[in-house]
């Protein structure tokens, strides 16, 4: 059974992908964005984005200002209030190591403070790759990479090339990419198009005034009671009912550029889905498909488990969960329910590809070599193997 979303809410309905797999303990792990962009790109503006479109989440910050006042600290601490770590006076990559950045982030991500998602924001002259290292190097069982976004200036983007070439190296490096400020830039389809050739197979998404949809990033949990998750329309009246002032002093309803470029894909299977198939789907999946959730059945392969995923950018991991006990007929529904999210990504391809992955009605018995591509991504043998535990480009 398969149905497609375009432009709709991301969630799996009743529940389902809430979150992107269990840390060892059993509590659920917090994903860690890192918003990454030059001096005047619109990072601030974005989080603070995010922070009044959350659905409901809670969002914990580190944020680091370049310069012993902190300018952008103090922007989103009224937002966050004690959800926020500020590290002022040099750049996170060079004065914090990895060890003094886990100890912020276990601070966040204790299951006490109730955050759902974590946003690092990088100043204006961090290196994103070592960023993203120290994410991926994490000792802290309860938070999981959760993507690099890079925000673009669109109007100063040729000038910024010029002043910064590395900035090429950047936009090859992100999951995300968000070229901001396009209203504002002479000739836009063109700067999107060249952030599009300098990335490498990312998501490339328009924005103004940092307005992207939420539910691109995590999960938003809507703060009242409602079957399944925020849909793209809820954020959409959101928007349009709670417009910021610099929109009302213009003149211009930007609430439209909210969910521009967005589409989701859904994938449901009663049938087990074939573990070598899958990881072929995984390793060679399509330019723009920015995330990847929901639960795999393997079926023989794995009876007692079912696999939750998590996939951002070329980041892969698979969580076993063991089934829930069977209902009072002694019948449990075993399903595949996967949900993808990219912009600009060919949806009935996708479809089709996923549909592939089925297991045949008269495939063989599993054999023991079937899982091994996907137990190179359980977050138990990271340990033993940490370089298969992503794909880092």
């Amino acid at each position: 059974m398969l149905n497609q979303s375009s432009r709709q809410g991301p969630g799996l309905g009743q529940g389902q992908g809430q979150g992107p797999g269990p840390s060892p303990q059993g509590s659920p792990q917090v994903p860690v964005v890192v918003l990454a962009g030059f001096l005047g790109s619109g990072k601030t503006t974005l989080l603070n984005h995010l922070l009044h479109r959350s659905g409901g989440s809670r969002i914990g910050a580190v944020v680091n200002d370049f310069g012993a006042i902190e300018i952008d600290a103090m922007a989103v601490a009224g937002a966050l209030g004690d959800s926020t770590v500020s590290l002022g006076n040099g750049c996170l990559c060079c004065a914090v190591d990895v060890s003094e950045l886990d100890v912020y982030l276990e601070r966040l991500a204790e299951p006490a403070a109730g955050i759902d998602v974590i946003v690092i924001e990088a100043s204006g002259l961090a290196e994103p790759q070592e960023l993203v290292r120290m994410v991926l190097a994490s000792e802290s069982p309860r938070v999981v990479y959760g993507g690099l976004v890079e925000v673009v200036d669109a109007a100063e983007f040729p000038e910024t090339r010029r002043r910064h070439p590395e900035i090429d190296r950047h936009l090859a490096l992100a999951d995300l990419v968000v070229v901001n400020k396009l209203d504002r830039a002479e000739d836009g389809e063109r700067v999107l198009s060249l952030v599009r050739s300098l990335s490498d197979r990312a998501a490339v998404v328009p924005a103004t005034y940092g307005r992207i949809d939420p539910e691109f990033l995590f999960d938003c949990r809507p703060s009242e009671e409602r079957i399944g998750q925020l849909s793209f329309d809820d954020l959409h009246r959101h928007d349009r009912d709670g417009q910021d002032e610099e929109d009302e002093e213009d003149g211009h309803d930007h609430a439209g550029h909210l969910h521009s470029g967005y589409d989701s894909v859904a994938f449901v299977s009663d049938v087990p889905v074939d573990p070598r198939r899958l990881m072929g789907f995984l390793d060679g999946r399509a330019d723009g498909l920015y995330r990847i959730k929901g639960y795999v059945d393997f079926g023989p392969y794995d009876p007692r488990n079912r696999y939750a995923v998590h996939a951002v950018g070329r980041f892969l991991r698979f969580y076993p969960e063991p089934w829930a006990e069977c209902d009072g007929n002694g019948d449990e529904s075993r399903l595949s329910q996967l949900v993808l999210i990219g912009a600009g990504i060919d949806a009935p391809a996708l479809l089709k590809e996923l549909e592939a992955c089925r297991a045949e009605n008269d495939a063989p018995q599993a054999d023991e070599h079937g899982m091994w591509g996907v137990l190179r991504y359980v977050q138990e043998v990271v340990a033993e193997e940490p370089e298969a535990s992503y794909d880092y480009r």
